[in-house]
C-alpha cells in the first residue's frame, strides 16, 4: 500500500517584488516517522521552501498540503486558522534559538502549549518531561543567558514537541554550534522524532546530517536539482 504524505509541496514558486525568484516550482512528499534533509549552496532557497512549508511565508504560486485528520491546504485558510495549525501540527527549530530571553527554560517549553489553550499546571509537566528528554531538568529554571548554545538549542527542540507536532521543521539546527555540541544536538534531535514518530524536514550545510536522512534533496537556484531516497537500513 502507498504511503500518504503528511506534508506536501505543490509547484511551488516564490518571486519577490525585487524580481528574485527564490523557488521556481518546487515539489516534495515528507512521511510520517521519516526524515527529509535538504542541503544546497547558500541562495538555493532552502529556508524560503522551509517557511512556506511551515506556512510562515505565502508562495507565490503552489499550494502546501498538510494532512491531519483531515486534508488542509495551508494557504487556503485565513491567517488566524493558518496561526493555529501551525501551533498544533509543526514543530519548529532555529538556528538562532528564538527562545525569550526574559522567561526561564521552563517557561520558554510551556509557552506553546500555553497558548494552545493548556492550563497551567499541565503545560508545565508536559514541559518538565521534555527537559528531562533532553537533558536540562536541572536547569529548568535558568534563562536563555545562563545557557550554553547547546543547551540553548535543546530547550528549543523540547518547546517545538510539547504540543506534539506532526512535523518537525528544522532550519540549519546545528549551524551556531561548535561540531561535537552540534552532533549531539543533532542525535538528539533525530532520535526525538524517530521515537515520536513525527516527520522531520531539516536544513543543513552538514554532509553527516545528511546520512541520517531517509530522504535527501539537493536544491540549487531554485529549483530541485536531485532527490535521493536512502534505504531504510541505512537511516538511523
Amino acid at each position: 500500500m502507498n504511503k500518504e504524505a503528511v506534508l506536501e509541496g505543490c509547484d511551488l514558486w516564490k518571486e519577490y517584488p525585487s524580481g528574485v525568484v527564490a523557488l521556481a516550482g518546487v515539489s516534495l512528499q515528507v512521511f510520517a516517522g521519516e526524515i527529509l534533509v535538504i542541503v544546497g549552496p547558500s541562495g538555493a532557497g532552502k529556508s524560503t521552501l522551509l517557511h512556506i512549508l511551515g506556512g510562515l511565508d505565502r508562495p507565490t504560486k503552489g499550494e502546501v498540503i498538510l494532512r491531519t485528520e483531515n486534508k488542509i491546504s495551508l494557504y487556503e485558510i485565513p491567517d488566524s486558522e493558518r496561526a493555529g495549525v501551525r501551533n498544533q501540527e509543526i514543530g519548529f527549530v532555529f538556528q538562532f534559538y528564538h527562545l525569550l530571553p526574559e522567561f526561564s527554560a521552563l517557561e520558554n517549553v510551556a509557552l506553546p502549549a500555553l497558548v494552545r489553550g493548556i492550563p497551567w499546571r499541565r503545560a508545565v509537566e508536559q514541559a518538565e518531561v521534555l527537559l528531562r528528554k533532553v537533558g536540562l531538568i536541572e536547569r529548568k529554571n535558568h534563562k536563555p543567558a545562563n545557557l550554553s548554545g547547546g543547551e540553548q538549542q535543546r530547550v528549543a527542540i523540547a518547546r517545538a514537541l510539547i504540543n506534539r507536532p506532526r512535523i518537525l521543521l528544522c532550519d540549519e539546527p546545528t549551524g551556531n554550534l561548535d561540531s561535537k555540541t552540534g552532533a549531539g544536538v543533532m542525535e538528539l534531535l533525530l532520535n526525538l522524532a524517530q521515537t515520536e514518530h513525527q516527520a522531520a524536514v531539516i536544513v543543513t550545510h552538514d554532509s553527516q546530517i545528511a546520512e541520517k536522512a531517509h530522504c535527501i534533496v539537493g536544491m540549487r537556484d531554485g529549483k530541485i536539482e536531485a532527490a535521493q531516497t536512502v534505504t531504510k537500513g541505512n537511516a538511523s
